[in-house]
């Protein structure tokens, strides 16, 4: 068997034992070496134009956790038993003179940034004349879309380091944003609540993966 066929098979096999745990240990713990090669993953992932409109809240407080049950309905087993709790922040307004935008292109990009310049002529253009990306929400849910790119990421990562997970969409999103708005965690302008997930070490079997067959939902257009 060749180097590239292991490879092959050693992917799979990740992909094949990776499942939405439902309950975990709570008494065992990820490293925090293997936590933060997990943001890491989430750190490198891609984003459209390569803005990153997101941001990741890892929940070590009890209190707050405590707090969400009521309104996370989807997570409780995560907040009960998860050794790292995460939330995921979509960033708002997100636009060709957005704040957030002069600060990808200035102090991550390393480059001016100009309203009249072709990058951000073209951002605008995409924006408005592609996507139609013209209100609040339609912002909000471009954006929120891309921070599923590093979830996935992370999620696979974790398969990788032997850890479990769980993605989260069960909980109510204006309570949960509501609550960490009091709470002083999030500004409500600037961030929207896209997910939540659960990492640790799963208590439980793992299920036989049922899917579609590949030939459902995969065609060669020639």
């Amino acid at each position: 068997m060749t180097d590239q066929v292991k490879l092959r098979n050693e992917i799979v096999a990740i992909h094949k034992k990776r499942f939405a745990t439902k309950k975990f240990d709570a008494a065992k713990r990820i490293s925090a070496e293997d936590w933060l090669t997990i943001m890491e993953a989430a750190r490198l992932s891609p984003s459209s134009f390569g803005y990153e409109p997101w941001k990741f809240l890892l929940i070590e407080s009890q209190q707050v956790k405590d707090d969400l049950q009521d309104i996370a309905w989807g997570a409780r087993n995560s907040l009960n038993g998860a050794s790292h709790f995460l939330i995921g922040l979509a960033r708002k307004h997100v636009t060709g003179d957005s704040a957030h935008v002069k600060h990808m292109v200035e102090d991550v990009f390393g480059v001016p940034y100009s309203e009249t310049s072709p990058q951000t002529i073209f951002f605008n253009n995409f924006q408005k004349e592609d996507f139609h990306l013209t209100d609040e929400r339609s912002l909000f849910d471009w954006a929120a879309k891309q921070t599923y790119i590093p979830l996935a990421n992370m999620m696979t990562t974790a398969a990788y380091l032997g850890i479990d997970s769980v993605p989260i969409e069960g909980f109510n999103q204006a309570a949960v944003e509501d609550y960490l708005t009091d709470q002083g965690i999030i500004d409500p302008a600037e961030f929207g609540v896209a997910y939540m997930a659960g990492f640790g070490y799963r208590e439980q079997a793992v299920p036989e993966k049922k899917r579609q067959k590949l030939s459902e939902i995969y065609d060669v257009i020639k």
